[in-house]
């Protein structure tokens, strides 16, 4: 199929380098040094999924029509990068690979075709321009709602299952929450430097985390949220992580650093940190603060956690677990 795969970064390269592998023939938008690279010697994969030189078409914006698109880009660049390739895409199923929860539906403004949500739960980075390298394998999520997958999104499903694990689901909105649940992890790397499997192994920093998790789920199940299940983080093991004794949960998440491997895994924010990029930390940790106010609750880690980013991006000067842990006071 003609696949087109809008923002070749670390999960767009990745996923547009299986494709092309799988036979599938692909179209990607990248700028600046990345699309020089990906112009002129392919996308490079290397890591979890093997080694593979994809050859691809690239550009600023999509040529052609495709059978299938996937937009790949950040939350807050969402709406930019679908006025820049409508032209390309009347009535083209579009796949939104993105964090956060609001990304089909906002994509549903600006976009003539079926949209449908994607969750990634792989770990990927670019560790140079033109490469994607996987650290952690695991597969595509699909859906919109809560209601069982659309004939489009089970199509859509098939077709990426031809390059990596994908599968439609039903209660796509639940395992929304529960994607949002485990990307927790990601604001501690952009506030310290450091990697989740290191923010995860410091107990300073582990707490803060543990706390922030439990406000993402105590805030989920104030909204009526029915948490779906990826990859072993199932109901039962967030009502676990959610109201456990706070050594229970501390042990579950260092054992989750400790299956991250040994690879450092640095997370989307603070990547979008190291380049000089605005993170989508509004959509993650900002998320959990915004629906625990329109409930009337309060979400206090997740806020400060949300500025000590907004900070780490304004003055570029990483935290340490002491500076950290005199921030946000746990009670």
């Amino acid at each position: 199929m003609d696949v087109a795969v809008i923002g070749a970064g670390a999960i767009g390269g990745t996923l547009a380098a299986l494709l092309e592998r799988a036979g599938h023939r692909v179209e990607v938008t990248a700028r600046g040094e990345r699309l020089a690279a990906i112009a002129a010697d392919g996308i490079r994969l290397t890591g979890r999924w093997g080694e593979h030189r994809a050859r691809v078409a690239a550009g600023e914006r999509l040529t052609a029509a495709p059978d299938l698109a996937l937009l790949c880009v950040k939350a807050q660049d969402e709406l930019g990068a679908l006025r820049a390739n409508e032209p390309a895409l009347p009535g083209v199923p579009l796949v939104v690979v993105q964090n956060g929860l609001d990304g089909a539906d906002g994509a549903r403004s600006a976009h003539t075709g079926p949209a449908i949500g994607a969750i990634a739960f792989f770990s990927a980075d670019c560790p140079v321009p033109g490469e994607a390298r996987v650290l952690v394998r695991g597969p595509l999520y699909l859906g919109s709602g809560t209601a069982p997958p659309t004939a489009e999104a089970a199509e859509a499903a098939r077709v990426l299952s031809t390059a990596l694990p994908s599968r439609a689901v039903a209660n796509f909105a639940g395992c929304q929450w529960t994607k949002l649940v485990v990307n927790q992890i990601n604001a501690m790397p952009a506030i310290t430097g450091l990697s989740v499997q290191e923010t995860l192994a410091e107990p300073r920093l582990r707490r803060i985390i543990l706390a922030s998790m439990r406000e993402a789920i105590r805030t989920g199940r104030r909204a009526g949220i029915a948490f779906g299940s990826l990859e072993g983080m199932t109901p039962l093991a967030l009502g676990v992580l959610g109201s456990a004794p706070a050594p229970v949960g501390s042990t579950l998440l260092r054992l989750m650093g400790r299956r991250l491997g040994r690879e450092p895994v640095l997370g989307s924010t603070l990547q979008s940190v190291e380049r000089g990029l605005a993170t989508e930390i509004d959509h993650l940790n900002g998320a959990i603060v915004a629906r625990a106010r329109a409930l009337g609750a309060d979400a206090p880690v997740n806020a400060a956690m949300t500025e000590l980013v907004h900070e780490v991006e304004r003055d570029h000067r990483f935290r340490t677990a002491h500076e950290v842990a005199r921030r946000i006071r746990l009670t």
